[in-house]
C-alpha cells in the first residue's frame, strides 16, 4: 500500500496527475460495439446521441483471428467521431492474453486523448491494477496526454470477488467495477449457462400446508456478489455497474435484473443489443414520482437536519440523504435528457 503522500503522484515522469475527484458523468448504459465489423462501426455516429457510453469491445465475443482488426477498428472509430459528452471506453483483452500489451501500445498513442476509460477484464487482485496503472502512466507520458485514462475492472473470477476491496483501493485511476456473470459462473463452478439473470432452479418453496401445491420463488444468483461489489465501490468512491444480460428475447427479465441492480446501488449496466439501450435508460433514470417526493423532502429540510411529516410519513436526516441521492441523479439525467428534465421539473 502506498503512503497517502504518494498515492496521487503520477507513476511516470511527464504523466498526468491522477484525478483526486473522479469526473462527474452520466453512465446509465455502456453500449458495446464490435469494432472489427465495418457496418456496425458505421452506426456509431447515430448511437452517440442515444447512449451515455460507447465501448469498443476487443475481448470476449471477438474471434481470435479478428483481434487485430478489432483494435484497428476501434482506433478508426475513435478518430472518426466527435463524442461530445458521450463517454468513449474500450474493453481490452485480459492481462494473460497475447493481445493485451499491443492493445495498449497501439491505442494510447493513437487515441488516448479521446479515451475516457479502459475496461480491464478478469481482474483478480490489486496487482493487475498496479501493472495496468504503471503501463498507462508510461504511455500517457510518452504520448503527451494531459488527462489520465481511468480503469474499470470486471469482476468475473472467484479470486477477483474475494479481493474486491483491495481492487477498489488499488489506484486513484480506478473508475468503477462491473459484474461479469458468465465468466464468474464458470470460475465458481456454477451449473448455469445463462448470462446474468435468475435461474428457475435457484428458488425457495412456500411453506408446506398439507396440500401438494407449493409455490417456487425464483431467486437472484447474483445478489450477494452485486452487494459486495457495491459496498467495495462506494466505500472508495467508485461506480458499480451490472454487466451483461444475454437473453435479448426477454426484455422483461432484462429490465427486472437491471432494476434489482439499480435499487442495490448500481449506476448503470451494459447494453449488448440496441433493444437494451432504452431499457437501461429507463431503469437507471430515477422514477419521476420518486424525484417529486425527494424534492419535497429537500425543500422541507433545507439544511438536512431535524424531522418533518410529509404525506403522512416521517422524514429525518437519513431520509434526507436518500432523497439527495435521487435528486442528484435526476439533475445529472436532466442535464443530458431534455425530455426527462421536463418530466422531473428540473
Amino acid at each position: 500500500m502506498k503512503s497517502p503522500r504518494a498515492f496521487y503522484q503520477p507513476l511516470a515522469i511527464g504523466a498526468p496527475a491522477p484525478f483526486r475527484e473522479p469526473p462527474v458523468a452520466l453512465e446509465r448504459m455502456i453500449h458495446f460495439v464490435p469494432p472489427h465489423i465495418e457496418k456496425l462501426r458505421a452506426k456509431v455516429p447515430g448511437l452517440i446521441s442515444q447512449v451515455d457510453v460507447i465501448l469498443g469491445n476487443l475481448e470476449d465475443a471477438i474471434p481470435a483471428d479478428a483481434k487485430v482488426d478489432a483494435r484497428r477498428g476501434f482506433i478508426q472509430l475513435a478518430k472518426d467521431n466527435d463524442f461530445g459528452e458521450t463517454g468513449l471506453w474500450t474493453r481490452v483483452n485480459c492481462l494473460n492474453s497475447p493481445w493485451f500489451l499491443e492493445d495498449l501500445l497501439e491505442i494510447v498513442p493513437a487515441v488516448g486523448d479521446k479515451l475516457d476509460v479502459l475496461m480491464l477484464p478478469k481482474v483478480e487482485g490489486p496487482w493487475d491494477i498496479h501493472y495496468a496503472d504503471q503501463l498507462l502512466a508510461q504511455l500517457e507520458a510518452q504520448a503527451g496526454l494531459s488527462r489520465p485514462i481511468q480503469i474499470h475492472a470486471i469482476l468475473e473470477t472467484a479470486e477477483g470477488v474475494k479481493n474486491v476491496e483491495a481492487i477498489a483501493a488499488a489506484s486513484p485511476r480506478m473508475h468503477g467495477m462491473s459484474l461479469g456473470p458468465a465468466d464468474l459462473a464458470a470460475s465458481r463452478g456454477m451449473k448455469t449457462t445463462r448470462v446474468g439473470g435468475g435461474h428457475p432452479d435457484y428458488a425457495v418453496l412456500s411453506d408446506a400446508d398439507g396440500t401438494e401445491t407449493r409455490t417456487a420463488y425464483q431467486q437472484d444468483l447474483w445478489h450477494y456478489t452485486i452487494a459486495k461489489m457495491v459496498d467495495a465501490c462506494l466505500s472508495y468512491g467508485l461506480k458499480p455497474f451490472y454487466g451483461p444480460f444475454g437473453d435479448f428475447s426477454d426484455p422483461g427479465a432484462c429490465e427486472s435484473q437491471f432494476r434489482n441492480a439499480f435499487l442495490m446501488g448500481c449506476l448503470g449496466a451494459w447494453s449488448l443489443h440496441p433493444s437494451q439501450i432504452e431499457i437501461a435508460k429507463t431503469v437507471f433514470s430515477p422514477d419521476p414520482a420518486e424525484v417529486a417526493f425527494a424534492l419535497k423532502i429537500l425543500d422541507a429540510m433545507p439544511d438536512g437536519t431535524g424531522a418533518v411529516m410529509i404525506d403522512g410519513k416521517m422524514q429525518d436526516d437519513a431520509t434526507w440523504k436518500q432523497a439527495k441521492v435521487i435528486v442528484d441523479l435526476a439533475r445529472l439525467v436532466a442535464a443530458k435528457d431534455p425530455a426527462r428534465a421536463e418530466v422531473y421539473g428540473l
